[in-house]
């Protein structure tokens, strides 16, 4: 295959204070004509400097230093900044990771579209909006006519990826790059984004580097991949090959890290110990050899050199062979939570509705009905797994739950304690029972405190303990999250991802709760420290009989670490039910459309994998659809499913769905109007 893009022999540094760290080293790679090459890698590896680098958007500290980057002939590496912006946005095009942060917010959807086409080709305003029309409706852009007045603030996290796309493409580039483009969307939307990149690849003959850290992803949406470790190349194969006989240990980590719908068996994950390399300093052998179970003398004194097989490359002295099998660990606890008879939370028809207010007396004019009549139980030492997109309502039940958001109506019961009801906030007493896990762990931890502080506060603010005995406890609780004590004197923005997810937690744990509701806790880190932090969650529930409400769009996720869980759409539960029965057997479409949209890490698998297809956005919830909320994406809906909302029906043991006509028969037959 011809060349589009030749990377040969990159190298890019970054000027620190003191010295040089070196991001991308002596890294190549090729690109044909409708090729899609994958780069994955955990987060500090170099994959979107080497993207940046490609586009020559590096920041002001960064340079090329060696290498050279080929696109049709042209050296991009050399070139003046003034020819380089021909290429840029015209030849080539960048699908940035956050859309909302690279779209302009005071300027007009259509206008900022238009924007390439009228520096590049000269177009005038009319021929802009008109092109820019043309490929919002290629990115199947709901509305597009509509949405060229619009302003990014305006729109969801899907449709303003769409737009980043259209963006993209308006001058028809030959190369796409694409930045973890649904790193932050749901499983549904991702899908849509994604197929939406395939098409466009197929049609426009456009190369396509898909940087992401996801294995799934990569597996079905790639031709080659190339795995990126401390600014170099670690393997580099077909796609098909690469899963099939993986040979660097660290290309095989990252997939045991991953958790997997089609594991039979939970198991604990396999997560990668330690850190990635520290760049500021001189690398001495294989970057990979502190964190590699395969190590030996060798491999800490010597860089392994790129070893070619075919079209197969690795550089690695004692390569694997393959992914890791799966290993079924004795140990009950990965299997399943110990769940007691005892019920510990009931929740009754919950309702929460956010009003809506306009004119200059800020009079109510319609509300948010963000949940609608939700009731379900959990049982102490369960956890219990709330599904659905953003929007649906799962993080609003998690703070009713913990008491930062009031109810408009039901109850909820603690111990069979009616705690809270009807604009009634929890206690002080009780909030040391129920304890959040919040989403962004950097956000909700203060930047000005100390670590020390950040996890005594709750003890300071609860009058628990002697001065000594809180600083007794503060230190107890870093050990058990697994962090030095002498994190105790740093500050949150000090700390990585990971390890500010473990001071969260630190921080929950502080008070001994008995419920824990963790917010999307894992969603914004990478599979390696994902499966640190979910096995941390798994070991600490075993040892203190703790219930967690597990939030998240990340079905996988889910399933590896819920014993229940309910599905939820638009502010109600429509599937709720044992976890393996749940996701082996559901009964509801829009589960299965949750479930079929989940990357598959095995290429063949996900290259044939059909079903229920979830297309479009979530309505809003200001105005929901009658009857069953789901009809107006469901596949399979009929008249009735506008008319009649439907009851909920029990189909096994503990589990029950609400559909008209659902996919399996329920235990007895509901009444259909």
């Amino acid at each position: 295959m011809t060349s589009l893009l030749s990377v040969n022999n990159l190298k890019v540094q970054f000027a620190t204070r003191k010295t040089f760290a070196t991001a991308v080293n002596d890294f190549s790679l090729t690109i044909g004509p409708g090729e899609s090459v994958g780069l994955v890698g955990e987060s500090g590896c170099g994959k979107t400097t080497t993207g940046l680098a490609i586009m020559r958007l590096l920041p002001g500290n960064g340079k090329i230093v060696g290498g050279n980057v080929v696109l049709d002939g042209v050296d991009l590496a050399t070139l003046p900044e003034k020819e380089m912006q021909h290429y840029r946005g015209k030849a080539m095009a960048l699908i940035p990771q956050d859309p909302m942060s690279s779209l302009n917010p005071t300027t007009k959807i259509g206008r900022q579209i238009g924007e390439g086409l009228r520096i590049h080709n000269g177009a005038s305003d009319a021929e802009a909006r008109k092109r820019a029309l043309e490929v919002l409706d290629m990115v199947e852009m709901p509305r597009p006519a509509e949405r060229l007045n619009q302003y990014p603030f305006e729109l969801s996290g899907g449709l303003r990826q769409r737009v980043i796309i259209a963006m993209g493409l308006v001058c028809e580039p030959k190369l796409l790059i694409a930045d973890e483009p649904t790193t932050a969307l749901d499983v549904t939307i991702q899908a849509q984004i994604l197929d939406i990149i395939d098409r466009l690849r197929s049609e426009l003959n456009m190369g396509l580097l898909l940087i992401t850290h996801d294995m799934g992803v990569i597996a079905g949406r790639t031709d080659r991949v190339v795995v990126m470790y401390g600014g170099e190349k670690a393997e580099e194969a077909s796609t098909k090959e690469l899963f099939a006989t993986m040979r660097h240990p660290y290309a095989q980590a990252l997939l045991a890290s991953m958790p997997n719908l089609e594991n039979t068996t939970k198991h604990e994950l396999a997560s990668i110990a330690g850190m990635p390399p520290d760049l500021t300093k001189i690398v001495v052998g294989c970057p990979f050899a502190p964190r590699c179970a395969h190590a030996q003398a060798r491999c800490r004194v010597e860089d392994p050199p790129l070893t070619v097989e075919g079209d197969h490359s690795y550089a690695c002295f004692f390569p694997v062979n393959g992914p890791e099998p799966i290993v079924i660990r004795s140990d009950a606890g990965y299997v399943a939570s110990k769940r007691s008879a005892k019920e510990i939370i009931r929740v009754n028809d919950l309702v929460k509705e956010f009003p809506i207010k306009a004119g200059l007396v800020r009079h109510k004019v319609g509300a948010i009905h963000a949940v609608s009549n939700v009731s379900f139980t959990i049982s102490e030492g369960e956890t219990f797994g709330l599904v659905g997109e953003s929007g649906c309502g799962k993080t609003t039940i998690g703070r009713m739950l913990v008491g930062i958001e009031t109810l408009t109506s039901g109850q909820i019961y603690f111990d069979d304690k009616l705690v809270t009801e009807q604009g009634q906030k929890i206690s002080r007493a009780d909030h040391r029972q129920r304890q959040m896990m919040f989403q962004d762990p950097y956000s909700s931890l203060n930047p000005r405190m100390k670590v020390y502080d950040i996890i005594g506060e709750p003890l300071l603010v609860q009058r628990q303990g002697s001065k000594v005995e809180r600083q007794r406890r503060v230190y107890e609780l870093l050990d058990v999250v697994g962090l030095d004590q002498r994190a105790a004197d740093r500050y949150p923005h000090e700390f990585s991802g990971g390890q500010r997810q473990r001071i969260g937690l630190a921080r929950a744990l502080a008070l001994h709760p008995r419920l824990i509701v963790a917010d999307e806790p894992v969603s914004a880190l990478d599979v390696s420290v994902q499966a640190q932090i979910l096995n941390l969650m798994k070991s600490l529930q075993k040892e203190h009989t703790l219930s967690y409400v597990f939030v998240s769009h990340d079905l996988a996720v889910v399933y590896y670490m819920a014993d229940s869980i309910a599905v939820m759409y638009l502010g109600k539960i429509v599937e709720i039910g044992d976890a393996e029965s749940v996701f082996r057997r559901p009964v509801h479409p829009y589960t299965q459309g949750l479930l079929d949209a989940v990357p598959i890490p095995n290429p063949a698998e996900a290259k044939t994998k059909r079903g229920i297809q979830v297309r479009g956005e979530l309505p809003s919830a200001v105005n929901p659809p009658s009857g069953c909320r789901f009809r107006t994406r469901c596949p399979r809906a009929q008249e009735v499913c506008a008319n009649v909302e439907p009851p909920m029906v029990s189909y096994d043991d503990r589990h029950q769905a609400a559909c008209h006509y659902p996919l399996r028969t329920p235990v007895t037959v509901s009444n259909r109007a």
